[in-house]
């Protein structure tokens, strides 16, 4: 309902300023001068009068899609007024109600005759219009592109894939920044210090904001989907759609215990389900007597990850990821001495260090993103929990030793003033020993568990966070996106036709493309001029 109402007052302040600033063009193109304010009537009068499809006024006020639509019409009523050029334009798109108003209230407004000329220009340009607001509308509101630049979720995802996310089976989230660039997750580019996406200029207008709101599914997040949601502490974006695209696997559900002993996951006490196309991976440390030939092993295994260091006896490589049967594999080799998988040991807490440098001396501090989950819990990425993931409706008990697990979920996620004085816990104000959780909460793991930065580091993913599920893989380029944690690179770029359009979330070792759809669609996209005019040139000879 708070959607529903924020959105009412955003349209009537933006019809407001339309009918002020447009009243007497409206009175001077032979209508009732009342009807400029009138919310989507406004803008189909000026399509009617400007020779446009008159549909178009049903976009005029959805999110994302709507202030491109508005500018387009905007364009449409000035040059309608003769306001063209490059310059009209930019004054048009920039400062709309201002540009219009000067317009509006100048001594006699008047009606241009257009050209032929310019009016297969305009032909042009709504062509391209639509086209980017089709895609705009399958963008925001029904699939959306997704990259995987790091190797978190190998060999189940690999690094260089893309893929399609559907956003409506765990229900649509409604946008919450209307205002916003078409096709730009958070920033525009980036400027300043390199990789500090906290310079860069975002892509949507923070201060238009609404509440979050999800339309109901036709699915629920199962255990052990892949799942495409917002980072939960993204500290650039307060938006929560606007925070940086996560994909990991949901390893627990609301009301789940999770618990890793010896970097091995058990859920409700019992060892994880490992589905068949999934690619579990973990750290390995091996000691070898002569160099590997790493790009040989990149040829039999694919791109693996890893640091080379040479010793008096040798060689030392840490592999950031392997399967089993990789590590089986590599173990098996003459030059390997020994080889262990890299796991921490009880009781030893997951809080790193990094080292920042400056112009004249290097400083420790914490680096707290790698930090474990909660922060006071003698947990690591090997020896973790057990934990119990918060379900709507739990009351959960509030202390000193509990505070750290709920604290960041009262405050931010559920957004409340949360306190602690003297020991003691309030919450709005009021002193409590207990909490009422609000939402559904998930724990995303990756399935390459030692190199991912998952829920074990930045906690539980509330359920607000949720994009949706992947659909399946588009396209796949290995040696894309480089590893600054890898000694060696993929040798090159290649497609991997092998991984296009197979659908992910099946759960099945073998999965069938799709390629063929693909291909009918693109010949049904790109030819449909073509197979229209033939049809129709058939229809007049006959």
């Amino acid at each position: 309902m708070n959607y529903i109402i924020t959105y009412t007052v955003y349209v009537l302040i933006i019809s407001i300023l339309m009918g002020l600033t447009t009243w007497k063009l409206f009175k001077k193109m032979g209508y009732n001068p009342l009807l400029s304010f009138i919310p989507f009537y406004n803008y189909l009068i000026i399509l009617k009068e400007t020779n446009h499809s008159k549909w178009w006024a049903i976009l005029s006020y959805l999110p994302i899609v709507g202030p491109i639509m508005m500018s387009v019409f905007h364009i449409f009523l000035m040059k309608k007024f003769g306001k063209r050029g490059a310059l009209n334009g930019l004054l048009t798109v920039v400062l709309p109600f201002i540009f219009m108003a000067t317009v509006n209230y100048s001594k006699d407004p008047q009606i241009e005759t257009e050209e032929e000329e310019n009016k297969k220009k305009e032909t042009f340009l709504g062509s391209v219009t639509f086209a980017v607001v089709f895609a705009t509308i399958i963008h925001a509101f029904i699939t959306q592109p997704f990259g995987i630049p790091t190797g978190s979720m190998e060999r189940t995802l690999l690094v260089g894939d893309f893929l399609f996310v559907n956003k409506w089976a765990y229900g649509y989230r409604m946008p919450m920044r209307p205002v916003a660039l078409p096709f730009l997750q958070g920033t525009i580019f980036d400027t300043g210090q390199k990789g500090n996406p906290k310079d860069d200029p975002k892509s949507y207008v923070d201060a238009v904001k609404l509440p979050y709101l999800r339309l109901p599914g036709y699915d629920e997040i199962k255990r052990y989907d892949i799942v495409v949601f917002n980072y939960p502490q993204d500290s650039v974006h307060v938006a929560i759609d606007r925070k940086d695209p996560y994909v990991k696997r949901c390893v627990g559900i609301p009301g789940d215990v999770i618990e890793f002993r010896n970097g091995r996951l058990f859920v409700n006490n019992m060892p994880e389900k490992i589905l068949g196309d999934e690619y579990q991976q973990h750290g390995y440390l091996v000691k070898t007597g002569s160099q590997l030939d790493i790009p040989q092993l990149y040829k039999t295994f694919g791109f693996l990850p890893v640091q080379e260091n040479q010793t008096n006896e040798g060689f030392i490589y840490a592999f950031q990821g392997l399967t089993d049967q990789t590590a089986k594999e590599i173990k098996a080799l003459p030059q390997v001495i020994e080889m262990h998988e890299m796991i921490e040991k009880k009781g030893e807490g997951a809080v790193r260090f990094k080292l920042n440098a400056d112009k004249t001396a290097y400083t420790k501090s914490v680096d707290t993103t790698q930090s474990i989950y909660p922060i006071n819990k003698p947990w690591n990425q090997d020896q973790y929990g057990p934990l119990r993931i918060p379900k709507k409706g739990d009351v959960v008990k509030l202390d000193q030793e509990t505070l750290p697990t709920y604290q960041w979920i009262i405050s931010e996620y559920e957004h409340n003033k949360l306190e602690n004085k003297s020991g003691k816990i309030y919450v709005n104000g009021q002193e409590t020993n207990q909490y009422t959780i609000k939402q559904n909460y998930y724990m995303m793991i990756g399935d390459n568990r030692d190199a991912s930065l998952d829920a074990r580091f930045f906690g539980v993913v509330p359920e607000e966070n949720i994009v949706g599920r992947p659909m399946f893989t588009w396209m796949s380029v290995e040696g894309l996106f480089s590893d600054a944690s890898s000694t060696y690179q993929a040798p090159g770029k290649k497609i991997r036709w092998d991984r296009m359009f197979k659908a992910t979330n099946t759960g099945e070792a073998n999965k069938t493309s799709y390629w063929w759809v693909a291909v009918i669609i693109l010949v049904l996209f790109f030819g449909w001029d073509y197979f229209a005019k033939l049809f129709g040139k058939k229809k007049e000879e006959d």
